[in-house]
């Protein structure tokens, strides 16, 4: 008995001489600590032919204590829950096809490549240019390809639209254009037509016109480079220097093209000229408006480069009137009114209501 007393005394000196040693089966339990990596996230691509983050949405209301990792959610500020099932296809539909910014990118779609093919059928239709040698002195501009997507007022896919535009950012004043200034619609004269649309129950319309700066005489002497992925037919063999050389080929424009300084100019002088023979009266507060009265019937007209917005209590008059204006110019009619100048329009009984909801996405993506 004396020894296991002396034991335990031992025992409990060792301790007092280790007071930091404590039970471990006492300690509270440590949080567990995870490492956050920091490598950059993507989404599968199968997923970018899905809107999952606003069929989520609808289901999580904005009161909820989900937790998202972000400090304002997209689901507490945009739903598509008090949209038609026909307007909410539209805004998916809009949002739903990437556009190619670049050529290489465009080149390996079939949709795309038919478009740029359309594109060039049209200009040399058009006697837009002539394929010729560089003359000495000269130096061409340059030229590149911007692709949209056009779309119906049911959201489906109208055409794939691929434009050659011209690189006029290095024209030279007084050799390669004179005059450049051209109005466009303004802003507000668009929100105000769409109030009195309202007010009113105007009819509203939208019209795309083909090719629109074809229309458009050029004076000037300019030469731009053969444009990404053209093939000329036969002419290259023909242009040949005396000394057998093979020259520096290029486009020598005939007509205005897109991109060129003077080519939104000469198209609407020559879109408004055709307005006011038909009737139209040009407004002094915003030269891109006009106005037809005859009679019972209002027709109001909004240009933005080649967009045409059209309201008007007749629908059988606006109806004759793009079927004259057809005769001039090759138009697309989009049908009713959804989508204009980054305006998203969905029109009730109640009235018109107006989102950027594509518009802000885009530049959120950027």
């Amino acid at each position: 008995d004396d020894t296991i007393v002396q034991i335990h005394q031992d025992f409990d000196e060792e301790v007092h001489e280790f007071p930091d040693v404590t039970d471990v089966s006492d300690a509270p339990p440590q949080p567990v600590i995870l490492r956050r990596s920091t490598r950059p996230t993507k989404s599968p691509s199968y997923l970018n032919a899905y809107h999952c983050n606003q069929v989520k949405s609808a289901a999580i209301p904005s009161s909820s204590n989900h937790v998202s990792g972000t400090s304002h959610p997209l689901h507490s500020y945009m739903s598509y829950t008090n949209l038609s099932s026909s307007f909410k296809s539209f805004c998916c539909a809009i949002s739903s096809i990437i556009e190619p910014t670049f050529y290489h990118q465009a080149v390996g779609n079939p949709k795309w490549q038919a478009a740029m093919d359309a594109e060039i059928s049209g200009l040399e239709a058009n006697h837009t240019w002539t394929v010729t040698s560089l003359p000495p002195g000269k130096k061409p501009i340059g030229c590149k390809w911007v692709y949209k997507v056009k779309y119906k007022s049911d959201g489906s896919v109208e055409r794939y639209k691929a434009r050659l535009v011209a690189k006029g950012f290095t024209q030279k004043e007084g050799l390669d254009y004179i005059d450049t200034f051209s109005p466009v619609a303004k802003m507000v004269s668009v929100k105000a037509v769409l109030a009195v649309a309202a007010v009113k129950g105007w009819f509203l319309s939208q019209l795309d016109v083909n090719n629109a700066f074809l229309h458009g005489d050029l004076h000037e002497e300019v030469y731009m480079s053969l444009p990404p992925g053209f093939h000329s037919k036969g002419e290259q063999s023909q242009v040949v220097h005396s000394k057998g050389e093979q020259p520096q080929l290029v486009c020598k424009l005939n007509k205005s093209l897109y991109g060129l300084k003077q080519a939104s100019r000469m198209w609407f002088s020559k879109f408004s000229t055709a307005l006011i023979d038909l009737g139209f009266v040009q407004s002094k507060a915003d030269y891109s408006l006009f106005t037809r009265q005859q009679g019972d019937s209002f027709i109001v007209l909004l240009v933005y480069v080649d967009d045409v917005l059209i309201a008007s209590n007749d629908q059988k008059g606006v109806e004759e009137f793009k079927a004259l204006l057809d005769q001039k110019f090759k138009l697309k009619d989009l049908g009713d009114l959804r989508y204009f100048l980054g305006l998203e329009v969905a029109r009730t009984a109640k009235g018109i209501s107006l989102c950027q909801r594509k518009y802000a996405l885009e530049i959120l993506e950027d």
